[in-house]
């Protein structure tokens, strides 16, 4: 094949998939509304079946629901009629994904589902199928053409099933008020988890360097060297934040030719420093270290210095 026409396979996919996907738009639907009625009532969890492609998809979509506040998980349909079925409970909501809704695995379970006394939602493209008639609730993901050429591989199919899943997780997502900290409680461990969660009083350092006013630039250098963040503070007599020396300042006294063993630190301190809080996001201390290309800020708490936040470590925390 010549370039141009994989370039020209790729575009009539993305066409395809657009259409299915705009198709769905007029089914969002009274039985799209029942649907998320049941799943925001359900007492239990939301069980996601499907075979092959369509398990596929119903795994992600089970994977979604979880981690925007409707507990949910994928039950293999092969695997539910030796055992895993034990899983579900009457209390519980069943979506069963099929492109044609005859899907014999997914069939199988039917009687069983009702037995328990589940609640059963069908993803199927044909309302008329076994699995569309046995279902509580019925939503169309049909599609009028595979992008697959030969109709035969699960493409546009499987996209418009993705996206009703979307849908109903979103709807859920808003009805709940789920917050962007309830997404992050579910992601701990991601990027993402550390930049909602993580505060500043998590990644301060509270041995930091400090001097005071009068202390000489070389016994300052001291102090820096000691603590090894790159500045020390400067302490007023009172405990409040007078300044802080960098090594930025210190390259300034260098250029100037001053006595460093004679000249006082007040002398050449910044005074008008960045702080923040110890309860601020870690993730906005950062942006503040950005905006102001520097690399550390004092942390202050009852217009007392109490602690420094520095660059590094905020990149070890996996912030940056």
């Amino acid at each position: 094949m010549s370039k141009i026409s994989f370039i020209e396979a790729g575009k009539r996919t993305v066409k395809l998939e657009q259409a299915a996907i705009e198709a769905l738009g007029s089914r969002i639907d009274q039985d799209f509304h029942r649907a998320c009625a049941r799943l925001l009532d359900c007492d239990g969890r939301v069980v996601v079946t499907g075979m092959g492609k369509s398990g596929h998809i119903a795994n992600k979509i089970a994977a979604t629901l979880a981690s925007t506040g409707t507990p949910a998980f994928f039950m293999h349909p092969g695997e539910a009629s030796h055992g895993d079925l034990g899983m579900l409970t009457s209390n519980d909501e069943v979506i069963a994904l099929s492109g044609s809704g005859s899907t014999q695995e997914v069939i199988t379970l039917i009687p069983l589902i009702k037995r328990i006394g589940a609640g059963l939602i069908a993803f199927t493209g044909n309302a008329q199928s076994v699995l569309g008639q046995a279902a509580d609730i019925h939503l169309d993901v049909s599609v009028a053409q595979e992008a697959c050429p030969l109709g035969l591989a699960p493409t546009s199919s499987t996209t418009a099933a993705l996206v009703m899943g979307d849908a109903l997780a979103v709807a859920l997502l808003e009805a709940r008020g789920f917050s962007a900290e309830d997404f992050a409680f579910s992601h701990p461990g991601g990027a993402l988890g550390k930049r909602l969660l993580l505060k500043v009083s998590d990644v301060m350092e509270r041995n930091f360097p400090k001097v005071r006013p009068q202390t000489t630039i070389s016994e300052a250098l001291m102090e820096i060297t000691q603590k090894g963040l790159g500045m020390t503070t400067i302490i007023a007599n009172d405990g409040s934040l007078a300044g802080i020396f960098t090594d930025g300042d210190l390259r300034r006294a260098l250029d100037t030719r001053h006595d460093l063993h004679n000249t006082a630190i007040a002398d050449l301190m910044t005074r008008q420093c960045k702080t923040v809080t110890a309860d601020m996001l870690a993730a906005q201390a950062l942006k503040i270290l950005e905006d102001n290309s520097i690399s550390a800020l004092v942390v202050i708490d009852q217009d007392k210095p109490c602690a420094v936040v520095h660059l590094h470590t905020l990149i070890k925390a996996g912030l940056a």
